[in-house]
């Protein structure tokens, strides 16, 4: 029977297999260790939570709806009839909790669990018996249901999966598979979805369950069981044998959060943050499809021994068809100091006629030997040590000026980011820390003296937070310098990793705030001069997480200013609008950054006619391309003929980049692939122009004030 044929089967095979599946699931029970647990995790809430939490109705409603949101938030296999027996919870989530009284909750996970698993046997059941699909209507499907209401009726989500089910078909068969691999690739997903079905343990419930409880107070507060714990140690000793990439769950898929400086994906150039990983493999196995995998199974199967490759099938984070996916392989390795230490180069800047030369210090992280540091090592390594042996090197080369390149730094030891600071200014407070009792902290550098006062800038973009929002928010509170880029990611708390009986929790315990006063959580650190991104800040950030914590201030403290670079910023924005208008990059990350989110908008159904959906991802392609083509031409680059060739290309500039052989051979100016080539080589090359400006303006006013 042809796979795309008409569709005639009634929806009674759907409801009958509804019906009458097979053994049922084992009912899971919450065990004693969780129940205890359970109280402690609520004790912790309560009285040693940074926010001051109400456990009233109103919270234990937030709690219930986010319990459901996690289980079906696309709205597919609930219906209202089963959510009904439970709605007491809505104002009774809070007492069940603090009493450790589970067996509802668990019992609504069962029947969560047991639609799950009769979909999915739907699913492999029209497989059996051949699928008739027509792409030649005009159905469309809907593909984000998180506002949708609970259906009423079995019908309504009988539709919703046939199209579903139509809709994989359909993805797969624009990848130009024939019916026989859509089939065996449809079933190989199902299948596994069924296995991880049967598969869960109480354990995966009381995770599931203890999200939807802490996250309704912030997105950082969080209970990780006994095995979570473990690999989170592991990570924090940057021993774990991975690729380097941080991953977070996205509806049903896996999304890259950030990348790990001097990690293997970094290096590799092949991942994005955004991007969504669908299907894992090893080096010579085959690929296995993750959509719908619990994330902790999804690090599993990434995870390996060092020298190993793993293969990953990705979705580029700018694309807005799923069908859009490509293989990428990385070889895994560990994280060393080495590979996470400050490293700078000399930027030649023509102006006039004459060369100025301008020094950039990339911080990827802000880390200290801690083991080297305690047994008394003099010659420990650390962000500060590192970077004030660049400062040096480059007043030796005669800078005018030296850029910190913070970009992608998610933060560190906070101690290097006070001690940074002091390298460019002479004492003086750094950061403010407030616990939940109101209890302000203040930090600061003691040490007398500056390692470097000359022209300063603090290049930025969305994934730089913590510790780089406190270093980048004292630069410009005391006017020391520059900061380039975008905002921020915007994580201003502080967490603390607390022992259960049973597992460990996450606690948020207290907040960072600027010396100005103002908090660095949610807003993060706003540029004085904004640069376009390709980073959606709807999707990557403090303020895309739910409940994360408010902005708010505090009390400035006292400090003395170094200058007032606002006073020169519309000039500098004038300098820069001009010179970005004729630069190709920044024209393209400007337009690539609209079309990108005018696309998402736009992108809320599929449609289901092959012809159509053909036509409508082209139009979305062609208008990608374009722009990449637009920005080739007036660089003189060979032109694309597809939009993903961008992200294999080596002078593409936003996946790619220089590879590690010709990264030296650039600082030396001998690489074969032009730097101004690389998109986000941009960012750089424009720092160093904005500096100098900066400097020859702060000179004409030194003059003019000897006058």
């Amino acid at each position: 029977m042809s796979l795309f044929a008409t569709l005639s089967r009634s929806v009674a095979l759907a409801v009958m297999l509804v019906i009458t599946s097979p053994a049922a699931l084992a009912q899971l029970e919450p065990t004693n260790e969780q129940r205890q647990a359970s109280v402690e995790i609520a004790d912790s809430l309560r009285y040693g939570h940074y926010a001051d939490i109400n456990f009233d109705d109103a919270w234990s409603q937030d709690a219930f709806q986010r319990y459901l949101d996690i289980l079906d938030g696309q709205r597919a296999y609930l219906l209202r009839s089963d959510i009904e027996p439970y709605r007491h919870l809505e104002s009774g989530m809070a007492d069940a909790i603090f009493d450790g009284d589970l067996d509802e909750l668990f019992a609504l996970y069962n029947t969560f669990s047991e639609r799950q698993r009769n979909r999915t046997e739907w699913s492999l059941a029209q497989l059996d018996e051949g699928l008739d699909f027509d792409f030649d209507n005009n159905e469309r499907l809907e593909i984000d249901r998180e506002d949708a209401q609970w259906a009423t009726r079995q019908s309504e989500l009988d539709e919703l999966w046939r199209k579903r089910l139509k809709n994989d078909a359909l993805t797969l068969a624009l990848t130009d598979q024939d019916e026989e691999q859509i089939e065996t690739n449809l079933r190989q997903r199902y299948e596994g979805q069924l296995t991880r079905i049967e598969q869960t343990e109480p354990e995966d419930v009381f995770g599931v369950l203890m999200a939807g409880v802490t996250g309704t107070i912030d997105p950082h507060t969080g209970y990780l069981s006994p095995r979570q714990s473990e690999s989170f140690d592991i990570q924090m000793s940057l021993s774990l044998e991975g690729i380097g990439a941080l991953l977070q769950s996205d509806g049903e898929y896996v999304k890259v959060s950030s990348l790990v400086p001097g990690g293997p994906a970094e290096r590799a150039g092949v991942l994005e943050p955004a991007d969504r990983i669908i299907a894992v493999g090893q080096e010579d196995g085959e690929m296995v499809n993750v959509i719908g995998m619990r994330l902790d199974n999804v690090v599993d199967l990434i995870r390996g021994p060092k020298g190993s490759v793993v293969r990953l099938d990705v979705v580029p984070a700018q694309a807005v068809d799923m069908t859009r996916s490509q293989v990428v392989e990385i070889t895994r390795d560990t994280v060393n100091l080495e590979d996470q230490a400050a490293q700078s180069e000399v930027i030649e800047v023509e102006r006039n006629g004459e060369s100025h030369r301008l020094g950039v210090i990339e911080v990827p992280t802000f880390y200290v030997d801690f083991d080297a540091w305690q047994a008394g090592d003099d010659d420990y390594r650390s962000t500060t040590r590192d970077v004030a042996k660049e400062v040096e090197r480059l007043k030796e080369e005669g800078v005018e000026g030296i850029v910190l390149d913070l970009r992608n730094n998610g933060g560190g030891a906070l101690q290097e980011a006070n001690s940074l600071i002091g390298l460019f200014i002479d004492r003086g407070p750094t950061v403010q820390v407030r616990d939940a009792q109101g209890r302000i902290q203040l930090y600061g550098d003691s040490e007398a003296g500056t390692l470097y006062d000359g022209p300063l800038g603090v290049l930025v973009n969305r994934l730089s937070a913590s510790a780089s929002e406190i270093f980048a928010g004292a630069i410009q509170d005391y006017g020391r310098g520059l900061v380039l880029g975008t905002q921020t990611f915007g994580k201003g708390t502080v967490q603390t990793l607390n022992e259960l009986s049973h597992g460990q929790i996450k606690l948020t315990r207290a907040k960072f705030y600027r010396i100005s006063g103002a908090s660095t959580q949610n807003r993060g650190v706003e540029p004085d001069i904004a640069f376009p991104s390709l980073i959606d800040p709807e999707r990557i950030g403090e303020s895309s997480l739910d409940n994360a914590l408010k902005w708010d201030t505090v009390q400035n403290v006292q400090y003395r200013r170094y200058g007032e670079p606002e006073n020169v910023l519309d000039r500098l924005i004038t300098q820069h609008d001009a010179r970005a208008e004729d630069n190709p990059n920044f024209r393209y990350l400007e337009r690539q950054s609209t079309l990108a989110r005018q696309l998402r908008e736009e992108h809320t159904s599929v449609s289901l006619n092959r012809e159509q959906r053909q036509r409508e991802m082209e139009a979305r392609e062609a208008e990608q391309l374009s722009l990449e083509n637009q920005r080739r031409r007036a660089l003189g680059m060979e032109e694309l003929d597809e939009w993903m060739d961008a992200r294999t290309d080596p002078t593409a500039g936003v996946a790619e980049g220089i590879e590690d052989d010709d990264a030296s051979q650039a600082n030396e100016g001998d690489s074969e692939v032009d730097e101004a080539l690389e998109v986000d080589r941009a960012y750089v090359l424009e720092s160093a122009e904005i500096l100098l400006d900066y400097a020859h303006l702060q000179e004409t006013q030194r003059l003019a004030a000897k006058r």
